[in-house]
């Protein structure tokens, strides 16, 4: 193992991140030299070891803070910790975090050395390529010499609210650990092709490709232009394309897309927009949501295309979701159907605010293109072709105005990892009262209703982001026990 590493106390936070990122560099960079070394023909008689850096506070005290504020305080007196990982990607958010505990208690923080081992896997920088041959040399099985993966150590119990602290532990000071987050990052590259390090703030979701050709089209032109706020535009591969330029200047595209492409319209400090092609249904909807949540996003929304169920809709209406049914079943274990989401009234208003700005609607003229209802998300993409009276009866006895595959579970997992949600869909089709888009019809709506849902989003996004952060989360997705992280 690497020399022990002395306890540390700050009341500085940008001093406390600044001794976690030293910490972290040196046990990561030990792992990889142990391994580089093995692979040279090294001591296969040694297990290598190394532990995540971890932060904690204490506090003594049942002093009220500031009722208003989400985040930032520990509920009750005792101390709290949570390990850390890659303090550099996450260093702004570190800060903040810290900065606001030591401002609400008036307590230092502490940095040390956990007792969690970081496995191999991760300790490896993002890109870095690993010789098979290289391994290969290795005489005896990795997990012999180092330390793997623990499944123990990647579960969500603390952000579900069922985790329970052992007598003399720590209380969790974040909803997520470091190895939890470092399985995280590496499926999100996996899943999008793009480095975690690219993605920003404010996240809309897609299930039609149409939105993503728009989306990248747009973005090349404000490149093109200058960025209009924006300074570059990545894609799949970590292509990137700078403000000022009409070509990317980094990166390579891959061979062929992944399973959800990630597409990012990036500002300073992660404050731009990040849209994800998560394809069709609600497995797809639950993974990436999954990973997305420990980079701690801003707010995530869905746009995409939905059936509409109400015979006064058209092809082309909007439906603005303000509860959801539950029938996609992959958030049964994490979140019970009986916990109710709730519509946040930031997202709900800025979505409503933006369809007015870009339709020219307002007041009452804006019902006859926008409801607001229940949009109802199921996991059997042809119900159709089962007997119809249950589920029938079931949407209308809850009120649903729309039904679709993704929408409730990437608002049931923001209400789940405290990220703010909302829904803004677009009806398709009507399969209840038989009315779907002819031959050519389809080419003609996406290119119409596609090109101005996607502006919606893109506007309800960016007032999102002018808005103070403090009053965009909301204390509504707190639970009793919460952690000082937001």
């Amino acid at each position: 193992m690497p020399e022990p590493f002395g306890r540390q106390s700050f009341n500085d936070a940008g001093k406390a991140v600044a001794a976690l990122q030293v910490l972290y560099d040196r046990n990561t960079k030990f792992l990889r030299d142990s391994f580089t070394a093995l692979a040279a023909g090294g001591d296969n008689n040694k297990r290598y070891r190394a532990f995540y850096p971890e932060v904690g506070v204490t506090t003594t005290s049942f002093t009220q803070i500031d009722s208003r504020q989400a985040y930032g305080h520990m509920p009750t007196p005792g101390h709290f910790s949570t390990t850390i990982t890659q303090p550099v990607l996450f260093e702004r958010y570190l800060i903040e975090q810290l900065r606001l505990i030591m401002r609400n208690h008036g307590v230092p923080v502490t940095v040390s050395e956990s007792t969690t081992p970081i496995p191999l896997h991760f300790a490896f920088l993002e890109g870095s390529h690993v010789d098979g041959a290289a391994a290969e040399r290795i005489r005896r099985p990795i997990r012999d010499l180092f330390d793997v993966p623990d499944l123990d150590g990647t579960d969500d119990q603390i952000a579900n609210g069922t985790f329970e602290v052992a007598l003399g532990e720590a209380r969790p000071l974040a909803a997520f650990t470091a190895q939890r987050i470092d399985y995280s990052l590496h499926r999100m590259s996996h899943y999008t092709a793009t480095s975690p390090q690219h993605f920003q703030n404010f996240v809309l979701f897609t299930n039609y490709q149409f939105y993503i050709d728009e989306f990248v089209a747009r973005a090349h032109e404000l490149m093109a232009k200058g960025g209009g706020g924006y300074v570059g535009f990545v894609e799949p591969g970590n292509v990137v394309t700078k403000a000022g330029q009409n070509a990317p200047g980094a990166g390579v595209a891959p061979p062929r897309l992944p399973q959800m492409p990630a597409y990012h319209l990036k500002k300073p400090n992660h404050g731009g927009i990040t849209m994800v092609n998560i394809g069709v249904g609600p497995s797809n909807a639950k993974t990436i949501t999954d990973h997305i949540a420990v980079l701690r996003p801003h707010a995530w929304v869905m746009l995409g295309h939905c059936a509409g169920l109400r015979n006064t809709q058209a092809l082309g209406d909007y439906v603005l979701a303000h509860a959801y049914v539950r029938e996609d079943h992959v958030l049964d274990d994490d979140l019970p159907v009986w916990v109710p989401i709730p519509p946040l009234a930031e997202i709900q208003v800025a979505l409503q605010e933006a369809v007015a700005e870009v339709t020219g609607l307002s007041g009452y003229d804006l019902k006859r293109i926008m409801r607001t209802g229940t949009v109802a998300t199921i996991d059997n993409r042809n119900w159709e072709l089962r007997d119809q009276r249950g589920p029938v009866q079931r949407l209308s006895q809850s009120r649903a105005i729309a039904l679709d595959m993704e929408s409730a579970t990437i608002a049931a997992n923001g209400f789940r990892f405290r990220v703010p949600y909302g829904t803004l869909l677009c009806v398709s089709d009507k399969p209840l009262h038989g009315e779907l888009k002819l031959p050519g019809m389809a080419t003609e709506f996406y290119k119409r209703q596609v090109a101005q849902h996607l502006t919606i989003g893109i506007r309800a996004m960016e007032k999102l982001a002018e808005m103070p952060m403090e009053r965009l989360h909301s204390r509504k997705l707190r639970s009793f026990s919460e952690t000082a992280f937001q």
